[in-house]
């Protein structure tokens, strides 16, 4: 969606994921321990390592953001709440939109295993998790509404 939403905008927006962090990192940090791990199954364990460099992560994109870069930031909040509490603790003073971005898990399991980029299992275990405690702004839902039309309902909200 995030590509979307690009397209939508007015002025040209960078998009950054975490798929990004996670494939910046070393190899071995996939497989070790302080690292993070993504099991057959799609369950992800992230040690500390993981979270240092994901906190760094974090802190770059904000000083992008108030260096005057438009900023769409693609995250998975596995913690709930308290991931999207670090966002706000690097993103304070930023004007911030948060979106809430659902998929029905049936249709997100499909999605998976066509895109076949991750572990099967794992949209079906972050479905509703992710969401749960998080405070959106503005909530779109890809089950049936194509990611254009998605995108112009949150571009709607973007000052």
């Amino acid at each position: 969606m995030a590509r979307s939403l690009q397209a939508v905008l007015s002025e040209p927006w960078l998009s950054i994921s975490i798929d990004d962090l996670v494939d910046a990192m070393p190899a071995a940090m996939q497989s070790a321990d302080g690292g993070i791990e993504i099991s057959d199954d799609g369950e992800v364990h992230v040690g500390p390592d993981f979270r240092r460099l994901q906190r760094a992560w974090r802190e770059g994109i904000a000083a992008m953001a108030r260096a005057g870069a438009p900023v769409i930031v693609d995250d998975v909040f596995l913690g709930g709440p308290s991931s999207q509490q670090e966002w706000e603790k690097a993103l304070s003073g930023l004007d911030v939109l948060w979106v809430g971005v659902r998929c029905e898990s049936a249709v997100a399991a499909r999605r998976e295993l066509a895109r076949r980029d991750r572990p099967q299992g794992m949209a079906e275990l972050q479905a509703e998790v992710v969401h749960q405690g998080v405070r959106y702004d503005v909530e779109v839902d890809t089950t049936h509404t194509g990611s254009l039309e998605c995108a112009r309902t949150v571009a709607a909200r973007v000052r």
